[in-house]
């Protein structure tokens, strides 16, 4: 997912996100033009729909909910709610990944996922964010976008259900995991198109 927009001035944090939750949308309604499909095209664009949703959340979890936490009125009960959904989708996306095109299974679990996924955005874009940005100085916000930002260039590629979702665990096991991942996906090829 891109990192900056044109001109190289800093995205506040829920920019970021929001940019992300438009191009998994993009992926999600390419795939759906295809769902029934066997080929590589299909599997390259699911395993990219899981790259870039595990880095998503991996710099959620880092930084946006601990900012919920700190800033937002009922902040812990809200980012408990979101790293829950996170989890669920942790699991679909694990049996997916065990999964390709012309396997029964693999079609309904992408369209699982992507439900669970569209439920998440959601959710942030209609309560979470709203109520962050309303709590939250903006240059607090433009900070976070740079942490999420350089968070998502280290986190893992792959879905890790039973890794810690909570710091300080989980800034000191993702760029390990990210970085074993990385080169996972460069010896196989996946995620490529």
């Amino acid at each position: 997912m891109n990192d900056q927009q044109g001109g190289g001035e800093q995205r506040d944090v829920i920019t970021v996100l929001v940019t992300d939750h438009r191009e998994v949308e993009q992926m999600f309604a390419e795939l759906e033009t295809m769902i029934g499909a066997i080929g590589e095209r299909p599997q390259t664009l699911a395993e990219q729909v899981v790259i870039e949703l595990v880095r998503h959340s991996v710099a959620e979890e880092a930084y946006l909910y601990p900012a919920v936490r700190e800033h937002v009125p009922g902040g812990d009960e809200l980012a408990d709610k979101e790293i829950a959904e996170h989890a669920e989708a942790e699991k679909t996306m694990k049996r997916l990944e065990r999964l390709e095109p012309g396997d029964d299974d693999f079609w309904p679990v992408l369209e699982e996922l992507m439900r669970e996924i569209r439920h998440h955005i959601q959710d942030e874009e209609g309560d979470l964010f709203p109520r962050l940005r309303a709590a939250c100085p903006p240059e607090a916000l433009t900070e976070l976008g740079a942490k999420v930002e350089r968070a998502k260039k280290l986190a893992p590629t792959r879905p890790h259900p039973s890794a810690p979702d909570k710091p300080p665990a989980d800034k000191l096991l993702a760029p390990g995991a990210g970085l074993i991942d990385r080169l996972r996906d460069a010896l196989t090829g996946r995620g490529r198109s």
